[in-house]
């Protein structure tokens, strides 16, 4: 796994220049390269536009210091549309920004960012304009979910783990008078085995919840920035358990205020 290239979708702004420092941190660990993906906005799109981008693109490059290990690449149509198309032709993890609640110069990484995430073909690491380079995934918050096919994040989380020599949270919020699902217990047993078969660093967190809430995001992130977590991992979709809240809970955790990485599939 992660065993291609890494894929970082850029519309050139702060943020995303930060989120191909992400990608040369990962790309760096796994000994890979990484194609900066730029989708032409319509304007540039005219005359000598695309050339304009390209060498911006470059600039970027140039300022992230990626000259040897990137490569750029345009692409017209739907933004959100074309980098999921992209994320299925042979790149390993796809990188890319958010500006919180807000979505970038092309629309499409504010409200969303959960839908790209759930359409791109590859799993995703979505970081925030300001984020801590040096804590980056050294650190894994892993919220347990009941979700029937968790293997997809922790196969991403291990390989990750292992690379930057991270300790892994997996972590519970336990509610008084609330059962945790039986597909929740054996996902959650399933988690501790497989990081202790791949000697990794781990903790089994049960945290008791001190207010009333029926979501799960606001515990978490605030759980992860305790601990100085350098990302939480989430499944993108929703388990039938948390149908009926999950896209808001989760899209808030992407755009978490103490701006830490998220890690999803």
């Amino acid at each position: 796994m992660l065993d291609k290239d890494l894929l970082c979708a850029t519309d050139l702004s702060p943020a995303s220049h930060d989120a191909l420092l992400a990608a040369q941190t990962v790309a760096e660990r796994l000994n890979t390269r990484i194609t900066l993906l730029h989708v032409l906005l319509r304007s540039e799109r005219k005359d000598d536009g695309r050339d304009q981008v390209l060498a911006a693109l470059n600039d970027q490059i140039k300022g992230a210091r990626a000259e040897a290990g990137a490569t750029p690449k345009v692409l017209e149509g739907d933004p959100m549309k074309a980098i999921a198309s992209e994320s299925g032709q042979g790149h390993s993890l796809l990188v890319l920004a958010t500006h919180g609640a807000r979505g970038l110069r092309q629309n499409l990484f504010g409200a969303d960012i959960l839908k790209l995430v759930r359409h791109a073909a590859i799993p995703c690491l979505v970081v925030q304009e300001g984020v801590r380079q040096e804590s980056l995934l050294r650190r894994i918050v892993l919220p347990v979910a009941a979700h029937s096919d968790i293997g997809r994040l922790l196969d991403v989380v291990v390989a990750l783990a292992t690379v930057f020599a991270a300790d892994v949270h997996v972590y519970q919020l336990v509610r008084p008078g609330e059962s945790p699902s039986d597909e929740l217990l054996a996902n959650k047993l399933r988690m501790l085995e497989r990081l202790q078969k791949e000697n990794l660093r781990y903790e089994e967190v049960n945290e008791p919840s001190t207010t009333f809430s029926i979501g799960f995001a606001e515990a978490t992130i605030k759980y992860a920035e305790r601990v100085g977590a350098g990302a939480i991992a989430i499944m993108s979709h929703a388990s039938e358990e948390y149908r009926y809240i999950a896209d808001a809970e989760k899209e808030r955790i992407l755009t978490n205020a103490p701006r830490i990485p998220v890690l999803c599939t």
